[in-house]
């Protein structure tokens, strides 16, 4: 008897949680970067691709419709110093349609990945089209060459104050959430000084570009350019 009591609170409650469940599972996050990539939305098609021939510009526009990316950086966690350690952040290069290619980012101290960049500041960013909807409309797996990616490498720094004002609006605008994080866990705004580019967006390995053809580009918000 008492097993079959207990059998039976422990359905009871699943049927009330399941509801609970399924509604934080489907609903969309709060801001950008959430379920349906809120910045180019339904009425607003995400631009096109630049042409595969023109890497530069195909790296500025992966990085401007981006709203977060994995950040490789070296552990100075004991059980796994030196190692490789990705982290997966949240960035912008500027307000939708005002991209700069700079990648900034809304940091803590408390971070894991903060602490290995105060040691040693290198750090190499991926970001990949797979987390807009132009690989599952074309059918490309994460992993394919097709379904556009960009390696950055170079340094995070803190942002100095004549940029401060653009990387808080870059990273509020899209990232709206983060006007909300708790000021006790000292966040700061901080970015990727690129020095090294490599475009995998077709077959025959990735395409080397270097920083100044990159910055030279002039994105614009469908995607076209100058």
């Amino acid at each position: 008897m008492a097993g079959r009591a207990r059998g039976s609170a422990r359905a009871l409650f699943a049927a009330l949680l399941a509801p609970a469940l399924v509604a934080l599972l489907v609903a969309p996050a709060r801001g950008r970067g959430g379920r349906g990539h809120g910045d180019w939305d339904a009425a607003a098609a995400l631009p096109p691709l630049p042409p595969r021939e023109d890497a530069a510009r195909v790296a500025r526009f992966v990085t401007h419709v981006c709203d977060w990316g994995a950040l490789a950086t070296l552990s100075t966690d004991q059980a796994v110093r030196g190692w490789a350690f990705a982290d997966v952040l949240s960035l912008s290069d500027g307000p939708p349609g005002a991209g700069s290619g700079v990648p900034y980012f809304y940091l803590s101290p408390l971070q894991q990945s903060v602490g290995n960049l105060q040691e040693n500041p290198h750090a190499t960013l991926t970001m990949s089209l797979a987390q807009t909807n132009f690989c599952r409309k074309q059918g490309f797996d994460p992993q394919s060459p097709l379904c556009a990616h960009i390696m950055l490498s170079g340094t995070v720094t803190k942002v100095n104050e004549s940029e401060m004002d653009f990387a808080k609006q870059s990273l509020f605008v899209r990232h709206p959430e983060m006007k909300t994080w708790p000021s006790s866990h000292n966040w700061f705004f901080a970015k990727l000084n690129i020095t090294n580019i490599w475009v995998l967006d077709y077959f025959g390995g990735p395409k080397i570009v270097t920083p100044e053809e990159y910055y030279n580009v002039t994105f614009q918000r469908r995607g076209t350019g100058q």
